[in-house]
């Protein structure tokens, strides 16, 4: 956009033509929302944010935080799937912030069903680049994600299998990433070691007995049979070495951080020779990639072996796109899990973005 609209309201008609344009179908889900899928898909760090209210009947509800979720819902409620569909919105969304309540205004579209998933996350990328140009971002900070690609990378390493999962489950969480990786280790180092296997049945009736001294309800809670089985679970989780060989490949991954196309060579070099399916993603990047620099040529892109929304939802490619001070401006990417997760009875492609328009223009007063 050669001349961004001059006035705030003008900047505001241009995002409600974006919006509004052919080919999406303009949403405004309920404010008051199920509090429910928010904890079950979201997790609890995000719901710590959650404004939330309590009915009569003791059904809790919140007020709306964002717009992927209803919009997904309804599609799978009105029974969609099977159906292409492009929704759009642009509503205020309601969150806790470090200062209290706020209310923010946001933008995006949800592709749901297309039959090229691919070619939506590139549309999700154009409208992401569109409603940027609005304000006179034309060379945002790009930083790409690839969740397929380290899915990819776990799968192929060499593991006991009951760990893969809790490792995909804290990626995204760098902090806690590198703790597990670290306690992981330490079990080569004769810490943490396992010792003979759990008799459950002996642990439970021990349980049982000082739960029955110390004056507990055995009908409230867990029971002692519960605790044992979780005892003996966390015996044979450390009893499962993962090789060290393995931890050091996970850490080089995860310590990848560069501009994209020599990230992506990294990791090419990296998995080189190994029993990974990486090849597939790392297509998939660089055709972004290549469209990326066809429609923001100044902008930079980063890729960044560890980032992912905190959403493990998300299936292929994520995205951010950020001010030169940090904030982000626009995110998104594929999330082809979310809609089987909320009652799909069959896999469904699904990309999208969100634009933060109150981040947008306060960059336009800075």
């Amino acid at each position: 956009m050669a001349n961004p609209p001059a006035t705030a309201q003008e900047r505001r008609d241009a995002l409600s033509g974006i919006v509004e344009a052919e080919g999406f179908f303009r949403v405004n889900p309920p404010f008051l929302l199920d509090i429910n899928p928010y904890f079950e898909l979201a997790g609890e760090e995000f719901g710590r944010s959650l404004l939330t209210t309590l009915a009569s009947d003791g059904a809790e509800y919140c007020l709306r935080p964002e717009f992927t979720i209803p919009i997904v819902a309804q599609y799978v409620r009105q029974g969609l799937v099977g159906n292409s569909a492009a929704y759009s919105y642009m509503g205020p969304v309601f969150r806790q912030a470090g200062d209290g309540p706020t209310e923010y205004v946001q933008a995006g579209v949800e592709f749901l069903g297309q039959a090229d998933g691919d070619r939506a996350l590139d549309e999700a990328l154009t409208f992401a680049r569109r409603m940027l140009a609005v304000y006179g971002v034309e060379a945002p900070r790009i930083r790409l994600g690839g969740v397929a690609l380290f899915e990819a990378i776990l799968a192929g390493s060499d593991m006991p299998d009951v760990w893969r999962p809790r490792i995909r489950a804290r990626f995204g969480h760098p902090d806690a990433m590198a703790r597990l990786l670290d306690r992981l280790a330490e079990v080569h180092n004769g810490a943490n070691g396992a010792g003979e296997p759990v008799d459950v049945a002996a642990v439970s009736a021990t349980v049982s007995e000082q739960m029955q001294a110390g004056g507990f309800n055995p009908d409230s809670g867990r029971s002692a049979r519960e605790i044992a089985e979780r005892y003996a679970e966390k015996q044979a989780l450390a009893a499962a070495h993962v090789p060290l060989a393995t931890i050091e490949l996970l850490r080089r991954y995860l310590a990848i951080e560069d501009r994209a196309p020599a990230a992506l060579e990294a990791v090419e070099q990296l998995t080189r020779g190994g029993n990974f399916e990486s090849a597939g993603p790392l297509v998939a990047l660089r055709k972004h990639l290549a469209m990326l620099r066809a429609v923001l040529p100044q902008a930079t892109v980063s890729f960044e072996a560890s980032f992912s929304p905190r959403l493990d939802y998300y299936t292929g490619i994520v995205f951010q796109m950020l001010s030169p001070g940090g904030a982000v401006l626009a995110s998104g990417g594929q999330y082809d899990r979310l809609l089987q997760r909320l009652g799909a009875s069959q896999p469904v492609t699904a990309a999208g973005c969100a634009v933060w328009i109150d981040r947008l223009e306060e960059e336009l007063l800075l």
